[in-house]
């Protein structure tokens, strides 16, 4: 019986130590595992790519007023082949008119805001959108589709919108260029301290601004700029990676 105690008491200090052993260790593993998470650094890359416009767009909007309405729209039909044939004989073909839009305009009490039943005429109004790669020649022609006034056009042109087609492929090229400058930045703020670093463990794209070539304009929701020929396209990636 004596001997079965000892063995008994034995193997309750055993068992005692191994707790106390294993809960050292776990809690050892636990510390080590926080400050590897902690030594982590977080940084913001930036790059960017210069691209020129290698398509343009022109919206052209004219309108007609008339006492009548089919008069406005036997006026707005003659204008819409006047101006169908300028934009022709400019050689553009990719030529698209848009639905009209018709609305009557009433007579106003005299000395008032306030409207009458009666129409005093009814205004007629179609735009057109002309697409192409000749840039050169579309901006020539946003210029010179206003001497149709002359043939008693009301008529108004956009400013032609320019545009980038194999844009995506731009954006993927600055995001890597982007993730790559984050690392390099990173390494940069470590190297004062010896350390290295490690994996990148995660990676957030920020929103594209696409920019006039000489500009410095950001905003958090994006830009997309049609208004010139010649771009460029920001990327930012916040990164952050180990450190050794």
């Amino acid at each position: 019986m004596q001997i079965k105690d000892y063995q008994v008491f034995l193997l309750g200090v055993m068992i005692a130590l191994g707790s106390i052993a294993s809960t050292y260790i776990l809690s050892k593993a636990i510390i080590n595992f926080q400050k590897l998470q902690n030594q982590t650094i977080r940084v913001t890359g930036s790059a960017s790519q210069n691209v020129t416009s290698d398509k343009a767009s022109l919206t052209v909007r004219f309108s007609v007023q008339n006492p009548t309405l089919k008069g406005a729209y036997s006026k707005l039909n003659e204008d819409r082949m006047i101006i169908k044939k300028f934009i022709e004989g400019q050689k553009f073909t990719d030529i698209e008119f848009s639905v009209i839009d018709s609305y009557p305009q009433y007579k106003k009490f005299p000395g008032s805001y306030n409207t009458t039943n009666e129409v005093d005429y009814y205004n007629a109004s179609q735009s057109v959108k002309v697409k192409s790669s000749d840039i050169k020649g579309l901006t020539e022609l946003s210029k010179n589709i206003n001497e149709l006034v002359n043939k008693d056009i009301d008529i108004h042109a956009d400013t032609v919108q320019y545009f980038v087609s194999n844009l995506d492929d731009v954006k993927i090229k600055a995001a890597e260029e982007a993730a790559k400058n984050a690392k390099v930045r990173a390494q940069s703020l470590v190297k004062g301290t010896n350390g290295k670093i490690g994996v990148m463990t995660s990676a957030k794209l920020g929103v594209f601004q696409i920019v006039p070539i000489d500009s410095t304009e950001i905003n958090d929701y994006g830009i997309n700029d049609t208004s010139s020929i010649e771009k460029k396209v920001v990327a930012t990636v916040s990164a952050t990676f180990t450190v050794k």
